[in-house]
Formats: structure tokens, C-alpha cells, sequence
């Protein structure tokens, strides 16, 4: 296990897994979404690793039938690793059990896809009396440098409530998101928030705040979700239990977060990460980092 945050307010994390990857079909058919690999690891465990970092120590990965191998990849492989051991592949080896050592996972299935809201509400059982926030970390969104999870926990810690992950983002490219209606706080990236509006005309926006799929939030958005109604198609959507809890008087606050995100939900986002992080691997790095500029300035016939 790694180490935890200063101001320690979580030790579940969520991780909502429970999609079908239609963006990402036919491969989608037989091999789940979170498992494609950015370079050689999967996406489920790079997100994995930066709630382990931030000092969770059990995940709850909300999945839906069918989808067993998102589960497996945390576990142990005993013959696989028994015969890594006896080749001497001390390399593979490391990082066949880097997963499985990572952190404590556990399964909560979510049988229709009902919502980000209706996921999260999932993973309620799995919970102890000792949770009293858990992170949720959407697996498509890579939030980069790693880390913002411990400084949402110390903002808890001061302020107490919900904190939510935000980008600043340029106004005329604020559509595509859910946007925040905010106002300062004594620290510039600390907001409070107020409420949010999804996907406005850059016209309509309430700020330039965008919502990124990192969430540390109170045990209350738990009875909130079983208070709301279904939105659009049936769905139970998370941002409407925060809005419900805001307007009961909870505290939330979103820090904006200063750094760069991938999205994988897409082929093209997916395709970003992994060239970024390919570049910045010492293994890969030089070589594609040549063949790229070779690449580029070559016209093509």
C-alpha cells in the first residue's frame, strides 16, 4: 500500500466501471473498456494507483455483469507468476503483482445502466460505519499530475461538505461540460459552489469552472440519491444529488485543479494518453519521440 494525505478524509474509493464501451467497439466486445492499456498498463489501474496514493485503502469497483476480468486483473495469478519467478523475469513479475498489491478492490454490480448516480449508489453496501466520505474517480478522465485527490481531502478537512475536481476552462470551449456556479473563497482555487448547469452555450455559463471526474463526497449523497427523481432516460445522475444536497444547506467546493487531463472514453482521447505517457516513458520515449518528428515533416503518399 502507498501513503496517505496529510489531512486524511476518505478510505473508499469508487470507481464506477460498469459501461459498455460502445465508442470503443468491436474490441469492446470481449475486452472491457477500463482494461485497454495506456502503453502496457490498464486504464482501471492507473486510476487505481492515484487512489491508493491519496491513502485509499479499499476499492469498490461498480461493474456490470459480464464484465469478471475488470475484478481478475486485481488478483493474483499464481501459475502465471509461479512461472515468471522460475524464468527469472523479475520485471514481469513486478509488474504482473503490481495491481493485486495496489490496494483491497471489491465488486459491486450494477445490473442496468441507470446513471452515474445509480452507480454510485451501488457501492452504498460495501461501505462501513467508518466512511463517512468516499472518492468516487470516473476511469475515463486521467487527472494529470496525480494528486489532486489529497488536496480536495485537506479542503474537506478545513471546510467540511463535498469537494468536486475542476478545470478552468476558455469559455468558448465550456460546452461539452458540466459547468459550476461558484463564488471565491479565501484561497483562489478553492470555490464554493452554489450550483451547476450541464453542457451551456458559453453565453449561459455561470463561470469558466468545469466538472473533471474526480469526487470526494459526504456519506449524505447516499440518502440524497434515494431522494431524487430519474432525469433524461431514466437515469439517477449524481450532479442532481449534489444539487439536492446544496440546496439543503451542505457544504460543496470544487478546487481547480492547475494541470492537464486525458479523456478514454473516447478512441481519440484514449490515443492522446497514450502517446503522452509513451513520451514520457525512458523505455519508448526516445524512439517515438523520433519516429513521430520523422513522421510529421515526411509527407505521405
Amino acid at each position: 500500500m502507498t501513503g496517505a494525505a496529510t489531512n486524511q478524509t476518505f478510505r473508499t474509493a469508487i470507481v464506477p466501471a460498469a459501461g459498455l464501451g460502445t465508442r470503443f467497439l468491436p474490441t469492446t466486445k470481449s475486452v472491457p473498456k477500463e482494461l485497454l492499456p495506456v502503453i502496457d498498463t490498464p486504464a482501471i489501474e492507473l486510476v487505481a494507483k492515484e487512489a491508493a496514493d491519496s491513502g485509499a485503502t479499499r476499492l469498490v469497483i461498480v461493474t456490470s455483469p459480464g464484465k469478471e476480468s475488470v475484478i481478475n486483473h486485481f488478483q493474483h495469478s499464481p501459475e502465471l507468476e509461479n512461472e515468471l519467478e522460475s524464468r527469472g523475469k523479475t520485471a514481469l513479475l513486478a509488474k504482473v503483482r503490481r495491481g493485486p498489491d495496489l490496494i483491497d478492490v471489491e465488486v459491486a454490480i450494477q445490473k442496468q445502466a441507470l446513471g452515474l448516480g445509480h452507480a454510485v449508489a451501488q457501492a452504498e453496501p460495501n461501505l462501513t460505519d467508518e466512511d463517512e466520505a468516499v472518492a468516487v474517480l470516473l476511469p475515463d478522465d486521467l487527472v494529470l499530475p496525480t494528486g489532486v485527490l489529497d488536496r480536495m481531502s485537506a479542503v474537506r478537512a478545513e471546510r467540511g461538505g463535498s469537494v468536486l475536481c475542476a478545470f478552468d476552462i476558455p469559455k468558448e470551449q465550456i460546452s461539452p461540460y458540466g459547468v459550476f456556479d461558484v463564488s471565491d473563497t479565501d484561497d483562489p482555487d478553492v470555490k464554493q459552489v452554489h450550483g451547476m448547469v450541464e453542457k451551456p452555450k458559453p453565453e449561459d455559463a455561470p463561470s469558466t469552472y468545469a466538472a473533471a471526474g474526480r469526487y470526494l463526497l459526504d456519506r449524505a449523497i447516499f440518502d440524497a440519491l434515494r431522494r431524487i427523481t430519474p432525469g433524461s432516460g431514466g437515469e439517477l445522475q449524481l450532479t442532481d444529488a449534489v444539487a439536492l444536497l446544496i440546496a439543503e444547506g451542505h457544504p460543496v467546493h470544487i478546487v481547480v485543479h492547475r494541470g492537464g487531463r486525458h479523456d478514454l472514453g473516447n478512441p481519440g482521447g484514449f490515443l492522446r494518453a497514450a502517446v503522452d505517457f509513451a513520451l514520457e516513458d525512458p523505455e519508448y520515449g526516445p524512439s517515438l519521440r523520433a519516429w513521430l518528428t520523422e513522421r510529421i515533416e515526411t509527407p505521405q503518399s
